[in-house]
């Protein structure tokens, strides 16, 4: 399911953690590198269903 992306819920408050140093590629268009994804839609921890998050962190690559 999600790389590189934790998600916790704590009184409330969802926080989420990806590795900035982690690196799973290029992306589908090959213009940008992924650190951390929930690969679409996902369900929230410990939140009803209807509580749902897309999470997307890439990077441009460096110009050479």
């Amino acid at each position: 399911m999600a790389e590189n992306c934790e998600m916790t819920v704590e009184n409330g408050i969802l926080t989420i953690k990806i590795d900035l140093k982690k690196e799973f590629g290029l992306s589908t268009s090959g213009k940008t590198i992924m650190i951390g994804t929930t690969r679409g839609n996902a369900s929230i921890p410990t939140m009803p269903d209807n509580f749902k998050i897309g999470v997307n962190c890439y990077k441009y690559p460096d110009r050479k």
